[in-house]
């Protein structure tokens, strides 16, 4: 018997199954998905594989058909339904094969299981307490306080008796032997929210939650496998209905992948479930530990759980028989997977949800461009939630012209209008979020003399100016001191521009000091658990105001607040991005969508310096649809996604006269390629928008068409033209967009 191999090496030139012979003591324990090792090349260089297929016979004479070594304990085998979307993946995405099985296996490697030993007393409580006695008798003081923790509590963990009563292992043996202990060891699952031990009852949906929870029940009932969409406004009740039909899903004995975008949203989102299915929920993301990671995946795939929590990669849960995937927020840019693969998570659940007769159920109250297109295609089914649940309504919202607050002498990043409803609020007691998406002090640092920024030596951007005076790169963490001189021309008058989150703490404090206030961003919540011991705090109203990112605005409920700011609503507006003015839409309409989510009315101040825009003013009537007709219009015009299909040819090296050599030879083969220019537009190479990321130089090479088809047929020859006319050190990475 013969293995195809895809060896664990993403090198475009071996993107190919190896044949090898299976040895004999081996052929009914390899199977598709089985990790093994290999020898491979000349040298026999021992490497690791998955096996990718099963076969009787050989294409290759079987003289050059070397054996697989051995199964790869240490390693996690991929299951064979999973192979078959890495290698959809694989050609969807223009990855290797190796790097789309790495994607669909986001758990790699077998950790060791946590286990927790107890000590517990092998006797009766007279013979411990006469065992006490003799041992303070004869100064056998280790035992003593073995013998007087255990009258006392009861039980210990054997940890504790090593460390803070000073046993050692040699005494506790010593004493199971001669049966005054006995020690259990049981398997620890290693996992957060261990605490939340409190249940719910589903509340009464209200009639529009029940509508389209009946209507998705009902083809999940018949075995009708369709595609959803609930377009319903923030604060509507979506996730109550994501819970319902999670319920009927696993009644039909299948299991749920519950996609959320951001990992700030965990807790909550965790939280909720947990109170309703209780144990039976796992949670997968990146800021768990490796065995906390390890011992979630298991649990989804040795049938412990049926509902698996997280953002991308709890898409690639281990469900045996999966029935459904819900995308929350389905609209978040958090889904495009930015290395190779170049996925979104929309596309990937779809197909998975094909192969495995799965429903995907889509949620946002601000629809992606792509998705709400679908929708009025038919390619989804579109249900409208109209409504806040409970008593709660529609806040106020007030756009506030930041120019003419500078002709007001107000050079502050509070407007008028935002100190009075802040004051108003603290006195009321009520809290408040303030949104700025942009961490640090200030966003640059420049002379004022010459006018030099700097920028970081690793890659094109200026560094960004911390409180502790220290600049950083957002990008590869270059940090320095800041300068007290220019570096250019020497001069002292160096001058800082621009205001990032922890300015704004800092303001905070000055014009209201008896605030309690918070900050929530990437710089705040590096350590582990910070960031749900954050949302914690603001839930108790332990806080009165929290500023932050876009990581505060997506999702959360809190219904003590009664106040959004939104401090630089145009922020994104103008990034070189064909989607700028949706992200800015959808930022400002989520902010927005947190005041007023309890029975207080809430009030929205959107600060703007372009009050007049589309997407701006859209937002704040809360229009979608008249921002999708503006925003369709543009794209149409531009031939755009989704009205045409893009695909972006990404080139990089770490050595820039190589880069700029192949990108041009990279980009006459595609004009050769896609040479019919009524149907193809084929523009660059052009430098990225931000050409140096650490050391390492970008351009792209864009290809423009409203025929996909014509599009994706000829990238394998795209791929073969790559390989002959680019340079070694040069990285060509495919995304359709």
């Amino acid at each position: 018997m013969y293995a195809d191999v895809i060896v664990n090496l993403s090198v475009k030139s071996i993107d190919r199954p190896y044949t090898y012979r299976i040895p004999t003591g081996l052929e009914d324990k390899i199977v598709p998905g089985t990790p093994v090792t290999v020898p491979f090349g000349k040298g026999g260089r021992v490497i690791k594989g998955f096996v990718t297929g099963i076969r009787l016979k050989a294409s290759i004479s079987d003289d050059r058909i070397k054996d697989i070594l051995d199964i790869c304990e240490k390693s996690n085998e991929i299951e064979e339904k999973m192979l078959v979307l890495a290698a959809w993946m694989k050609d969807e995405f223009g990855s290797t094969m190796n790097e789309a099985i790495k994607c669909c296996l986001p758990v790699k490697d077998k950790i060791a299981n946590k286990t927790v030993s107890t000590i517990t007393a092998g006797v009766s409580k007279e013979v411990l307490e006469a065992a006490l006695g003799e041992a303070v008798a004869k100064k056998r003081t280790a035992r003593a306080r073995l013998y007087e923790a255990l009258l006392r509590k009861g039980e210990l963990d054997r940890t504790y008796a090593l460390k803070e009563l000073k046993i050692t292992a040699a005494a506790l043996r010593d004493e199971e032997e001669k049966g005054f202990i006995r020690i259990s060891t049981v398997d620890e699952i290693r996992g957060p929210y261990k605490d939340i031990t409190e249940r719910d009852v589903a509340p009464v949906l209200t009639p529009g939650q029940q509508e389209i929870t009946d209507s998705i029940k009902a083809d999940l009932r018949r075995g009708l496998r369709r595609d959803y969409l609930i377009f319903g406004e923030t604060g509507s009740g979506k996730t109550e209905i994501y819970m319902n039909i999670i319920g009927e899903c696993i009644k039909a004995g299948k299991q749920a992948i519950m996609l959320i975008p951001e990992i700030s949203l965990t807790y909550q989102t965790v939280s909720r479930f947990i109170k309703r299915f209780g144990d039976r929920v796992s949670i997968m993301n990146s800021r768990l530990s490796q065995g906390e990671r390890y011992d979630q995946y298991m649990r989804a795939k040795n049938g412990q759980a049926d509902i698996m929590i997280g953002p991308r990669s709890a898409l690639f849960a281990p469900f045996e028989n999966l029935g459904l995937i819900i995308i929350d927020e389905e609209h978040e840019t958090s889904y495009k997977s930015e290395s190779s693969p170049a996925y979104h998570a929309r596309e990937v659940a779809l197909k998975r949800a094909l192969i495995e007769g799965a429903s995907v159920i889509m949620g946002s109250a601000t629809p992606s461009l792509e998705s709400y297109t679908m929708a009025k295609a038919g390619r989804l089914v579109l249900f409208k939630l109209v409504g806040r649940t409970g008593n709660a309504v529609h806040p106020d919202v007030y756009l506030v012209d930041m120019r003419e607050e500078l002709k007001k002498k107000n050079r502050t990043m509070f407007s008028y209008a935002l100190r009075e409803q802040i004051n108003d609020r603290l006195n009321r007691k009520e809290q408040i979020m303030l949104f700025l998406n942009r961490r640090g002090y200030s966003t640059a640092v420049s002379c004022r003399e010459c006018g030099t920024v700097i920028k970081c030596p690793h890659c094109d951007i200026s560094m960004t100016l911390h409180k502790d005076n220290r600049m950083i790169c957002h990008y590869c963490g270059y940090n320095i001191e800041k300068p007290k001189a220019c570096p250019k021309c020497g001069s002292h008058f160096i001058g800082t521009f621009g205001v990032g989150t922890q300015k704004i703490e800092d303001e905070l404090k000055k014009v209201w000091p008896q605030a309690r206030v918070l900050r929530m961003d990437s710089d705040s919540v590096r350590r582990k658990g910070s960031m749900d011991d954050c949302l914690k705090a603001f839930e108790r109203g332990e806080a009165d105001i929290l500023v932050g990112t876009q990581m505060i605005v997506k999702g959360h409920d809190f219904p003590n607040v009664t106040l959004v700011g939104i401090l630089l609503a145009d922020l994104s507006l103008y990034s070189p991005d064909l989607r700028s003015g949706e992200r800015t839409f959808e930022l400002i309409a989520q902010a927005a969508g947190r005041a007023g989510r309890g029975s207080k009315k809430g009030v929205v101040v959107i600060q703007t310096y372009d009050p007049k825009n589309y997407a701006i003013v859209s937002a704040a009537k809360r229009d979608y649809e008249g921002f999708f007709e503006e925003e369709m219009a543009y794209r149409i015009s531009m031939g755009y996604p989704p009205a045409g299909i893009m695909l972006a040819i990404a080139l990089s090296s770490g050595d820039e006269e190589v880069l700029a050599v192949s990108a041009e030879k990279l980009a006459d083969e595609v004009r050769r390629l896609y040479n019919d220019r009524s149907r193809f537009k084929v523009i660059g190479p052009a430098k990225e928008s931000i050409y140096k990321i650490k050391d390492i130089f970008h351009m792209v090479i864009y290809v423009k068409t409203y025929d996909g088809k014509g599009l994706r047929m000829p990238l394998d020859e795209l791929r073969q033209r790559a390989a002959a006319s680019v340079g070694e050190e040069v990285r060509v990475d495919y995304s359709f967009g």
